[in-house]
């Protein structure tokens, strides 16, 4: 048998043998419990938040590898200004993000576009507005501007 690939988005440290994993590991004859405690132990740091993740099972051997992708851009924002969500309309704000914590964001993501931090700060902060967070009290396009003019620096 040849090599199973199983994608889920599940939350951090929260799989179970339900769906989306189980029902579709079963007839692979594998270790449901197993990988179920691999993916959660895989993916606690990301607690609160949905989670990529691949199960790869070679249907031979019926060994297994997980692969843990990056939790979406707009779940670590939330993360980081404690919001349940983002704002329903566009005139409402859910909360405000330091400079700080977009700077750790541009980092934290391995999937950003751009050379330079302030590329990628400004790929986070177009993904507030659209959520409806402001940075350091403005909104994010102002902020973008402020670091497309050179007057705040990364």
């Amino acid at each position: 048998m040849a090599e199973v690939i199983i994608n889920g988005l599940i939350e951090g440290g929260k799989a179970t043998s339900g769906p989306p994993f189980g029902p579709a590991l079963g007839p692979l004859g594998v270790n449901i419990a197993g990988i179920v405690n691999e993916i959660n132990t895989k993916t606690k740091d990301f607690e609160g938040m949905k989670i990529p993740v691949k199960v790869i099972v070679d249907g031979t051997t019926k060994k297994f590898r997980i692969e843990v992708g990056n939790p979406p851009t707009s779940a670590l924002i939330l993360k980081e200004i404690g919001a349940p969500n983002g704002a329903k309309t566009k005139e409402e704000t859910v909360g405000n993000i330091t400079l700080e914590q977009v700077k750790k964001l541009s980092n934290a993501k391995s999937n950003l576009y751009g050379n330079t931090l302030a590329d990628k700060a400004k790929q986070i902060l177009g993904t507030c507005k659209s959520m409806g967070v402001t940075c350091e009290g403005v909104s994010a396009v102002e902020m973008i501007k402020k670091i497309n003019s050179g007057e705040v620096k990364l």
